[in-house]
C-alpha cells in the first residue's frame, strides 16, 4: 500500500476499534490485515476460526465503522491472509521459545542461589524484559483534564504514594468520559513504580470469563491466589456483572480479602453506586465506602482541548475555527470525536483538500445531524420517571404528594428548556388543567435552585441542581 493508503487503513483500524470495544478488538480483530481498494474493505485473518467469528459477529460493525470514515458504505471482503497467519505463527513459536528460556533460568536460580544467614529464601525470576500490549494503555498525564474530571483525575495521581489508604476508589460516568483512561493511567504508573509489584487491570467481562474457566477447570485456588495476591487491582465496567450472581459472589469476596489486607481496588461503572444496588446491597455498600468520583461529559472548552491533542497525535492540521465547529457541534463523548476527526482527516486525505470549515460541514453533515437530535415531551418525561422511580402514569396523576408533584415540576421546567412546545401543548402532556401550572413550575424549579433545595431519590438525596444535570446527561446520551 501506498502511503495515502496505509494512513486510510489506520484510521479505518481505529474506527473499528472503538466500535467494537478495546476488548473485543484486541482477541478477534487486532492481528487481522486491513486494506481498502476500489471502495472494498478487505480484512484478512490469520486463522478460519477468528474468520468465521468476524463474519457472524463483527460484519455491522466493520462496515458501519469503515463507512464513518471513507463517507460511503464500502463492499465487505473476508479472507484468510496467508502472510499474516504465517507471521503470527512466528511470533508464537518466538514467544514460547523465550517463555521456555525463561522458565530454564528460573529453575537454574532457585537451585543456585543461597539463601541470607536467618532468612526465609524466596527464588525470584531473572528478569525478563517487559512485552509491551498492542496498543499502549493510556497515560494520566495525556488525559485532558477539565471540570468535568478534575477531582477523579487528582484522586488518580494521588493513588500511588498512599496505596490502600482510600480503597475502594470508584469513578462512574456515562460513556466516552475518560474513566478507562484514567484505569490505564493509574495501571501505567503503577508498572513504572518501584513501590507495587503486583497490579491487575482487567473488565468487568475478563474477570467474569477468567473465574467461570476456573470454576469449569477446577482452578479456583490459582484464580484466587492470582486476584487476592494483589496490591492494585483495577475492575473496569463493573455494571457489567449485574444478574451473575456466582461471580458477584467472588467478586465480593475478592474485594473484602483485598481491604482487610489494606490492598487498593479500582472501579470504574457507568453510575454511582446508589444506582449499583442490583449487585447487591453488600457490594454497593463497599463501593459507597471508599471515594466516589464522579466524571461529568466535557465542556466546550475540554472538548476543544480534547480534539486539538488528538489533532498533535496524528500529525493533523486543524485550524482553530474547524476545532471550535467540531466541538461546538458534538458532545462530551471522547469517541464521538475522534470518529470525526478520523473521517474529516480521511476525506481531507482522499480528495486532496485541505481541512478547512466549509470541508468540515459538508463531510461530517450526517455526525452533526445525529448530534443534534430534537428533545421531545416523552423523554423528558421518561428521563425525570428514571431519577425518581415513578411510573409514567404517576407523573401524570392528579397527586400533589411530593413525590410525584416535585419530579413533575422538573419535567415541566425542562421542557421549557428543551423543547419548542408552546405551554398549552407542555400542560395537556402533563394533564394540567392550565397553562398557568407550567409557568408556575418554571418559576419554583428557578427559586429551588437558586436556594439550593435538596429532594429525595430513591438512592438517597440530592440537589435539585444536581438532579437536573443527572437528567441532562441522560437526554444527551438516549
Amino acid at each position: 500500500m501506498n502511503r495515502d493508503d496505509t494512513e486510510i487503513a489506520s484510521a479505518i483500524t481505529r474506527a473499528i476499534a472503538e466500535q467494537v470495544g478495546k476488548d473485543r478488538f484486541q482477541m478477534w480483530l487486532a492481528g487481522a490485515t486491513i486494506r481498502v481498494e476500489n471502495r472494498s474493505l478487505f480484512v484478512g485473518a490469520t486463522e478460519a476460526f477468528k474468520l468465521e467469528r468476524i463474519r457472524r459477529i463483527f460484519r455491522g460493525d466493520l462496515i458501519a465503522a469503515a463507512e464513518r470514515v471513507l463517507g460511503y458504505e464500502p463492499d465487505l471482503v473476508l479472507a484468510i491472509d496467508d502472510a499474516a497467519r504465517k507471521a503470527a505463527k512466528a511470533a508464537a513459536e518466538k514467544e514460547a521459545s523465550a517463555a521456555a528460556f525463561a522458565d530454564t533460568q528460573l529453575e537454574l536460580f532457585a537451585e543456585t542461589a543461597p539463601p541470607a544467614d536467618g532468612a526465609e529464601f524466596v527464588s525470584r525470576p531473572a528478569p525478563v524484559p517487559f512485552k509491551p500490549l498492542r496498543r499502549p494503555f493510556a497515560s494520566l498525564e495525556t488525559l485532558v483534564v477539565g471540570d468535568g474530571n478534575r477531582v477523579a483525575h487528582a484522586a488518580a495521581a494521588s493513588l500511588l504514594p498512599r496505596l490502600g489508604k482510600i480503597s475502594p476508589l470508584l469513578i462512574h460516568g456515562p460513556t466516552g468520559c475518560g474513566k478507562t483512561h484514567l484505569l490505564e493511567g493509574i495501571w501505567t504508573a503503577a508498572r513504572k513504580s518501584a513501590q507495587v509489584r503486583r497490579v491487575i487491570y482487567l473488565t468487568a467481562e475478563q474477570f467474569t470469563t477468567h473465574f467461570v474457566e476456573a470454576l469449569k477447570g477446577s482452578g479456583l485456588p490459582s484464580f484466587r491466589r492470582k486476584y487476592r495476591d494483589v496490591e492494585l487491582l483495577l475492575i473496569d465496567d463493573v455494571q457489567f456483572f449485574a444478574g451473575k450472581k456466582s461471580t458477584l459472589v467472588e467478586l465480593l469476596y475478592t474485594i473484602d480479602t483485598l481491604l482487610h489486607e489494606g490492598r487498593q481496588v479500582v472501579l470504574a461503572a457507568d453510575r454511582p453506586p446508589g444506582e449499583l444496588r442490583f449487585l447487591g446491597s453488600d457490594i454497593a455498600a463497599r463501593l459507597g465506602g471508599g471515594l466516589v468520583c464522579g466524571i461529568e461529559p466535557a465542556d466546550f472548552a475540554t472538548r476543544q482541548s480534547i480534539l486539538r491533542q488528538m489533532a498533535r497525535k496524528d500529525g493533523t492540521e486543524v485550524p482553530p475555527e474547524v476545532v471550535s465547529h467540531l466541538a461546538t457541534q458534538l458532545a462530551g463523548d471522547a469517541r464521538q470525536l475522534a470518529g470525526a476527526l478520523n473521517r474529516l482527516a480521511a476525506v481531507s486525505l482522499a480528495y486532496e483538500r485541505p481541512i478547512t470549515l466549509d470541508l468540515a460541514q459538508s463531510a461530517l453533515a450526517d455526525i452533526f445531524q445525529a448530534a443534534r437530535r430534537a428533545v421531545r415531551l416523552p423523554d423528558i418525561a421518561g428521563a425525570v420517571c428514571h431519577l425518581f422511580g415513578l411510573e409514567p402514569e404517576q407523573m401524570n396523576s392528579p397527586s400533589r404528594s411530593p413525590s410525584v408533584s416535585h419530579p413533575r415540576m422538573l419535567a415541566m421546567y425542562l421542557a421549557r428548556k428543551y423543547t419548542p412546545a408552546p405551554l398549552s401543548e407542555i400542560s395537556r402532556f402533563f394533564r394540567r388543567k392550565s397553562h398557568t401550572t407550567v409557568l408556575s413550575a418554571e418559576e419554583t424549579v428557578q427559586d429551588w435552585v437558586a436556594s439550593g433545595k435538596v429532594l429525595a431519590l430513591p438512592q438517597g438525596n440530592c440537589s435539585v441542581e444536581e438532579a437536573l444535570r443527572r437528567v441532562e446527561t441522560q437526554l444527551r446520551l438516549a
